[in-house]
């Protein structure tokens, strides 16, 4: 039996990866690099924002000193405008409480971002108290230090991962940990090469859990 599950946030516990890499596609189209939304996701997806700056200005983009500042200035104001929980999100929170198996989040995205997200769906108040973010640990995905922060905290001897992105799985199986990778749109071979067990709904994870 699993004693922890560790969630990633976003396009895990809410769907707010279009949003936040159309800001992208849209900030750096005004620094001269033109990517469409599937091109941001495969470049960015999962990564830090400083990877983000770094990447696009190896495809070219002449973007200023100040600019992690400004995307995500940019991204909290879209993200502030409305974002759904990913569907069935609820209902695995209360079947995880039902069962007693603590949560968290872990993502290598800011607190601040994860009131955003969080707050206005409800759920900030399940998670305000155990929110492992980069930001704070100064260490992202795929380096493990985040997952095994979040299991040395509460004490768990077999957590689970929930993930979506390379840089996740990644550290998931570093930190030596369970990986289900949550693939709503079907796909996800290069997270199940990684060692993921793939699953496109939310309510699949009960099973998969055993509870």
């Amino acid at each position: 039996m699993h004693d922890l599950v560790i969630f990633d946030c976003d396009g895990v516990l809410v769907d707010s990866e279009p949003l936040s890499n159309q800001v992208l596609v849209d900030n750096l189209g005004r620094y001269g690099l033109k990517l469409t939304l599937e091109d941001s996701v495969g470049f960015f997806l999962g990564g830090t924002m400083a990877g983000v700056r770094d990447k696009a200005r190896d495809l070219g983009a002449d973007l200023p000193e100040n600019w992690i500042d400004e995307v995500y200035a940019e991204t909290y104001d879209r993200l502030r405008q409305g974002v759904d929980l990913m569907p069935g999100v609820s209902e695995l929170l209360t079947t995880l409480d039902a069962k007693g198996i603590p949560f968290c989040v872990a993502s290598n995205g800011s607190p601040d971002k994860m009131k955003i997200t969080l707050g206005q769906n409800g759920v900030w108040e399940r998670f305000s108290q155990v929110v492992f973010s980069a930001h704070v640990l100064g260490t992202a995905k795929p380096d493990p230090t985040l997952f095994l922060t979040a299991a040395e905290r509460f004490g768990a001897l077999a957590p689970v991962v929930i993930e979506d992105s390379t840089s996740g799985v990644t550290a998931a199986m570093r930190a030596g940990m369970r990986c289900l990778a949550f693939v709503p749109n079907g796909g996800g071979e290069d997270l199940a090469e990684l060692g993921a067990e793939l699953f496109t709904n939310m309510a699949q994870v009960p099973e998969l859990l055993g509870i």
